[in-house]
């Protein structure tokens, strides 16, 4: 018995070297922050911060599911970070929130609203909405438990939105491992990324449409998903019937569903993943089935990689300098 202990020692030894020599490494592979700067607002709005945190606080006092709505905002900005995503549709802007990852299911855009318009008494046409987004990302990881980081701060606002980009770019559910690996690629975010940002699943919600297929017709049989735990599945269809019932949601962590821990993780080492895009992480990659067991058995790495890639992620395309505008209204463009 003591054999396959000591291999399994040594793979997490590997890992773990693997791990911190990208960690330390500053090549683009591992990190990357342009002119963007923690010290951004240090002169122009003080307070800038302060006024987010506190306005996150309220929210997930006043709804617990919030926090997971708010930092799902900032991933579905990015592989942008313009705060292209909160534009309504008009005339001429055909709105992200109507691509097929966000319609029905982005939410907490009133928090948002809000923070925006006490920033303006603040400090007026200064804060970006796309800064507001990455600031209450690292809010609401933090007072759910999770890691914090230093926020790079000085992007614009975009005065257009693509919703055809927005559904290109953005993996769904039934995404298969290769699809979501070239859509990070694509974005300069490799496996390491990829595997630690999808952690994020350790709290929110998902609707009984995004997993249903995988309790009744996996493959085109009326068959059960194999990678599926069948207790877990059972549980899963006492809510999620073979029809209807669409918008039923269902904790992505069953374990903790509310707190910011490494469960997820964990879940998917014993195959209770609740979407396939998550389960294949575990399945489909022996990479990425390593860094699972990574992150699953040392919560304090997949923090600290999370943290660093969510500064990577929010550094993708800024607009910066002259380009792009400081919206008044996070809703609209400036007229």
């Amino acid at each position: 018995m003591a054999k396959p202990v000591m291999c399994i020692v040594l793979t997490q030894i590997v890992l773990v070297a693997l791990f911190h020599l990208c960690m330390s490494s500053q090549t683009k592979e591992c990190t990357s922050t342009s002119s963007l700067s923690p010290q951004f607002y240090d002169n122009s709005c003080p307070k800038a911060q302060a006024i987010v945190q506190s306005f996150v606080a309220k929210a997930h006092s006043n709804d617990p599911r919030m926090a997971a709505s708010l930092f799902r905002l900032h991933f579905h900005d990015c592989f942008g970070c313009d705060g292209s995503l909160l534009l309504d549709y008009s005339g001429t802007i055909e709105s992200e929130k109507r691509a097929d990852t966000n319609v029905d299911s982005a939410r907490g855009f009133e928090v948002i609203d809000d923070i925006k318009s006490a920033l303006e008494d603040e400090c007026r046409q200064t804060v970006s909405c796309a800064d507001i987004l990455a600031l209450v990302a690292r809010d609401t990881t933090v007072i759910t438990g999770g890691p914090s980081w230093e926020v790079y701060l000085g992007r614009r606002d975009a005065r257009e939105a693509s919703l055809i980009a927005s559904n290109n770019n953005i993996p769904v559910a039934s995404s298969t491992f290769e699809t979501i690996v070239t859509k990070f690629n694509d974005q300069g975010l490799g496996l390491i990324d990829l595997v630690a940002l999808l952690g994020r699943h350790t709290i929110g919600n998902s609707r009984c449409k995004s997993f249903r297929q995988r309790l009744y017709n996996h493959s085109g049989n009326s068959d059960l998903d194999q990678t599926l735990n069948q207790n877990y599945a059972s549980m899963l269809q006492q809510g999620c019937p073979i029809s209807g019932d669409d918008q039923n949601l269902f904790a992505l962590d069953y374990m903790t569903p509310n707190k910011f821990d490494n469960y997820y993780f964990k879940n998917l080492m014993t195959f209770k993943g609740l979407l396939s895009s998550d389960e294949i992480l575990y399945t489909k990659s022996g990479d990425s089935m390593e860094l699972v067991k990574l992150y699953g058995a040392n919560e304090e790495l997949f923090f600290e990689q999370y943290a660093k890639s969510k500064v990577k992620m929010g550094n993708i395309s800024p607009l910066t300098g002259r380009n792009g505008e400081i919206r008044r209204i996070c809703r609209r463009v400036n007229h």
